[in-house]
């Protein structure tokens, strides 16, 4: 059978197992023989069919059809679908119920067709952002438009901008896709040399937006801080231990105002368990690792294989002495049989309590060579580290802790390599606790609102970041398997603390997560898996008077909230917010990044603002989710270091994880004032009760 007949025959077979009632399938005969539509030999033609259903338009694209356009669904469920036919498969799709409505045009006409240039329809264009502000005397413009041809990747869209002296320029937006799906056209801040009162919108399809006033941004100046204000009370990056010191000095200064509460997981501390090769892992080696962890009297024990120089000799092993020797295999000749997945899985067997073994990638089946003594260690540098399990603390803040009063949670450094975050939040807490009995609108917060502060959510990931591998985003837990455990990848290992909650999770089919554990998003083996998420789902659990809470993270100058995730398929988010909670989070938002900006002047961008989903990425199993949707707390998610503008080199420039330690103060100390904002929101909520 040749292919076209392949062809025509698929797309009979699949229009046929379609079921059409007898009126169906008469009203198609009547309505084809009606519009006595034919070709000739071999002609093809494009031609509008009317199909019965979706299922139908389905089979025909898994067959190949030759489908010109999106096919559209009528009212009555029947769907519209152009396809290029020739006359043999216009005669098999007739005779198997589609019904041919129009010819579109024929091959047949297409050399007599003008060869002029045509008109495209202008799209439409809408501004979504028009706003300005001026920074370090640098006046910025933003802009974000949509287009209606949602579906042309080639459209260019420019803006023009005109400001009040009547100077313009132009500048031109870049098309943002996200999951597949059109969103917008958008630049980064422009610098303009004035405040600007018209922008316009143009398109490369000869289309135009109204003209728009930009508006001010944030527009939100918070109060003027009195004589005598108290801050600046971090002068260097602080490890977790440092932090423990902090809040034990803070819980002894402020008895009366100030609770540290334990959290209920301890984490699993600045542990590993302790491992080595045994041979060469660039010829042929097995890796073997303690069960125990490595400071649970692993370390330094002791591994080695010998040559018995007998002949018939079975694989054995003694351990003795924090020495495990593995006595090799012979044949009859006397010469070492054992290979490496014996070797093993010999270990694993016979000390399952003690040791387990797998064999180095690219050396399985391989002889094991006679090798070591080699000594298992956990690889950890840090010397200054308690290894034992940690416990997570709280600062409780307030004048009244009776859970009678509103209560604000910030929390930081769920991600190891985000140093400048704990800065942020012990700033703002000793700000409060300073200031009390010297500033009366601070005495007002405190009174009124119940604070809680969890400077470190993961101190292991931070330990092992300070010490080991800055770059440390998850957690130590390792949750590998196989060659995965290969001490290569030991700084791969972890869980992402905030992909481990358990609303919009990867494990409901959300964006953002993985099932690889060495993946920097790994999401660990089920939700709340780790001791970390637990423990601020514990805390915000156990006091419902808890209503907001914000997630401080770095680097980008971010201020979010829900939804933080949406499913792949057509990019379907949790469920968003009511008007009026979308109008309350962006409200609350101008007044939070007013009051950073109040600081040194740094401003988050318009573009920045807005739901996680929608200004970040998706981040399946994100806390923030799970205390908006489970725990109904208005959730919030910074990401500190806004980027900084070069006025020399006219770029925008990003400050990192771990920026010099002069930086990482000045975002200390502006979005300090960001969680004293939001505090202030909560206080006039409470005040409203």
């Amino acid at each position: 059978m040749s292919p076209r007949s392949r062809w025509v025959a698929a797309l009979s077979a699949a229009l046929l197992t379609v079921s059409l009632t007898p009126a169906e399938a008469g009203a198609s005969t009547k309505a084809t023989e009606a519009a006595a539509i034919t070709l000739g030999d071999a002609e093809h033609a494009l031609i509008r069919f009317r199909l019965p259903d979706e299922a139908a338009l389905q089979r025909l694209v898994a067959e190949g059809a030759d489908i010109a356009a999106r096919p559209r669904t009528s009212a009555d469920g029947a769907v519209l679908a152009d396809l290029v036919v020739d006359d043999a498969q216009l005669a098999a799709l007739t005779s198997a119920g589609a019904q041919p409505v129009q010819v579109i045009q024929r091959e047949s006409t297409a050399s007599q067709a003008t060869l002029a240039p045509q008109r495209l329809a202008a799209d439409t264009l809408q501004f979504l952002q028009a706003y300005w502000w001026t920074t370090g005397g640098q006046t910025f413009l933003q802009t974000q438009v949509a287009t209606t041809a949602t579906a042309d990747p080639d459209v260019e869209i420019t803006v023009t901008w005109t400001t009040a002296d009547g100077a313009t320029g132009s500048y031109q937006l870049v098309r943002f896709e996200d999951s597949g799906e059109y969103q917008y056209h958008y630049a980064l801040p422009q610098p303009l040399p004035a405040k600007p009162v018209s922008v316009v919108a143009t398109s490369s399809l000869g289309g135009k937006s109204r003209t728009v006033t930009p508006a001010v941004w944030p527009n939100a100046t918070p109060p003027a801080l009195p004589t005598g204000y108290q801050k600046d009370f971090v002068d260097a990056y602080m490890t977790p231990t440092d932090i423990a010191a902090r809040i034990k000095r803070l819980k002894k200064q402020y008895p009366k105002l100030l609770d540290v509460l334990n959290l209920p997981n301890k984490t699993q501390g600045y542990r590993r368990t302790a491992v080595a090769y045994l041979g060469d892992p660039n010829a042929a080696a097995i890796v073997v690792e303690s069960v125990k962890f490595g400071d649970q009297g692993m370390n330094g024990v002791q591994v080695k294989t010998v040559d018995p120089q007998l002949a018939n000799r079975p694989l054995s092993a003694a351990y003795r002495d924090r020495v495990l020797t593995l006595t090799l295999a012979t044949d009859a000749g006397g010469k070492v049989i054992s290979s490496t997945d014996d070797v093993a899985a010999f270990i694993s067997a016979k000390y399952p309590r003690l040791f387990q073994a797998s064999v180095e990638s690219g050396s399985a089946g391989l002889p094991m060579p006679v090798a070591g003594p080699v000594r298992l260690d956990d690889g950890l540098k840090g010397t200054e580290v308690s290894e034992k399990p940690w416990t997570v603390q709280a600062l409780r803040i307030g004048r009244v802790r009776d859970g009678s009063k509103i209560g604000v949670l910030a929390y930081s450094q769920e991600h190891a390599r985000e140093w400048a975050t704990p800065l942020v939040t012990l700033e703002f807490a000793e700000r409060l606790l300073a200031n009390y009995a010297t500033d009366a609108a601070t005495r007002q917060l405190v009174d009124t609102v119940d604070i809680f502060v969890i400077p470190t959510v993961n101190p292991d990931g931070a330990n092992y970041s300070f010490n080991d591998f800055n770059f440390q985003r998850k957690n130590l837990v390792n949750h590998c398997t196989g060659t995965s455990r290969d001490p290569r990848y030991r700084d791969s290992w972890g869980v992402d603390v905030n992909r481990n909650y358990a609303v919009g999770s990867y494990f409901d089919g959300y964006v953002g997560g993985s099932a690889n554990c060495l993946s920097g998003t790994y999401a660990g083996t089920a939700e709340l898996s780790e001791a970390e998420s637990g423990n601020v789902i514990a805390l915000a659990s156990a006091h419902p008077n808890i209503k907001f809470a914000l997630n401080v993270h770095s680097y980008g100058g971010y201020f979010m909230w829900p939804p933080g995730a949406y499913r792949a398929d057509g990019r379907v988010t949790l469920p968003r917010p009511s008007i009026d909670e979308s109008k309350f989070f962006l409200d609350s938002a101008r007044r939070i990044v007013g009051a950073i900006s109040a600081e040194r002047g740094t401003v988050t961008w318009p573009s920045y603002t807005g739901p996680v989903a929608d200004v970040l990425y998706s981040a399946a199993g994100n806390s923030a989710d799970q205390l908006y949707y489970d725990l109904g707390i208005d959730a919030w998610d910074f990401e500190i270091g806004n980027d900084l503008w070069n006025s020399s080199t006219q770029q925008w420039e990003g400050v990192g994880f771990q920026p010099p330690y002069a930086e990482a103060h000045a975002e200390s100390q502006e979005y300090a004032g960001g969680l004293v904002e939001l505090v202030r929101i909560a206080g006039e909520q409470q005040q409203q009760r």
